[in-house]
């Protein structure tokens, strides 16, 4: 098919732009820089650089790709930054994905996949976290995705534009070409591995007095080329809806921290903080949906590979991509 991929510089855009272009897809990327990397973006792809907040810069990109469908990763997603700043949230993640949505009415594009979150679940009411449990978002970055959700379904109804959303769970870990390197780092497995590469002398836990069994919050950790899998999957004509996509498994801030300290062979100080705003204690998914509907099934599931697979990408990139 040819895509479009708006975002296609960032952590997880870019190796769903690597995968789509291995499996034989045509892929544009679309992307302003103002979190992704130009050296992220793989060099097969065409890239177009232009900001979602101008209607006719992707509606230019849009009719000049020629895209059967668009898959958006592209918004700002720091829960903490949420709760300071929220106009900055429902501006781009919703008013500039509504630019999106117009655009590609307009460019008769026929199929969106949408990279939403579990944050939209909040505080769930039971763990593992399934597509049937109540939607309440604790943080203006879960609202704004559930936000761009319903816009999502009435553009179905009002326009037939079939859609796939993903809530993603934690994404973690590398390809061999790609990884994580945010301008502003609050990913936890990074920010682990940046003391035993020499760049931090420890790492912060938020919170040790949660109601799980070691007092920090527990994470379900997905692998980015699963999810692209995922992505890859949802493009097939009929596939339709919300589905989660984690491994089933969750991990404390402190198993993960271990699991580090075995990948790497060093010992890792461990800061204690208070909570921060906005983080529920325990989010693990139900991903059956995406196993049945769409034959998806995480192939790396092993938080030691996962993990693995970061360490391998940071200790050849310690300071990310040069741009």
């Amino acid at each position: 098919m040819k895509t479009l991929v708006t975002g296609g510089a960032g952590y997880i855009g870019s190796v769903c732009v690597e995968e789509l272009l291995n499996g034989g897809h045509e892929v544009v990327v679309f992307d302003n820089l103002s979190e992704g990397h130009r050296a992220a973006v793989d060099p097969r792809a065409r890239f177009v650089r232009g900001c979602l907040s101008d209607p006719e810069d992707i509606f230019v990109a849009l009719e000049a790709s020629g895209a059967d469908a668009v898959l958006h990763f592209a918004a700002d997603a720091l829960v903490g930054e949420s709760m300071k700043d929220p106009g900055k949230y429902f501006r781009n993640n919703v008013a500039n994905g509504l630019n999106l949505l117009e655009a590609c009415v307009r460019a008769g594009v026929k199929k969106f996949v949408f990279s939403s979150t579990c944050a939209t679940y909040g505080t769930p009411e039971r763990v593992p976290i399934d597509e049937l449990l109540a939607q309440r978002p604790i943080n203006p970055y879960g609202e704004s995705k559930l936000i761009f959700e319903r816009m999502l379904e009435w553009y179905r109804q009002i326009h037939g534009l079939e859609f796939v959303g993903f809530r993603y769970f934690n994404a973690a870990g590398a390809s061999e070409r790609f990884g994580e390197h945010h301008r502003i780092e609050t990913h936890l497995i990074p920010n682990i591995l940046k003391v035993p590469l020499g760049q931090s002398a420890s790492v912060s836990i938020f919170g040790t007095d949660y109601p799980t069994p070691d007092g920090t919050c527990v994470r379900d950790y997905i692998h980015l080329k699963d999810l692209a899998d995922a992505h890859i999957r949802a493009l097939e004509p009929g596939r339709m809806g919300f589905f989660n996509l984690g491994n089933g498994d969750g991990y404390s801030v402190r198993e993960v921290i271990a699991a580090c300290e075995k990948v790497t062979g060093k010992s890792i100080r461990v800061l204690e903080q208070p909570r921060r705003p906005g983080d529920p204690p325990r989010l693990v998914a139900a991903a059956d949906k995406a196993r049945t509907e769409l034959g998806w099934a995480p192939k790396v599931n092993r938080l030691d590979d996962i993990v693995a697979s970061a360490w391998e990408w940071h200790r050849r990139n310690p300071d990310g991509y040069p741009d």
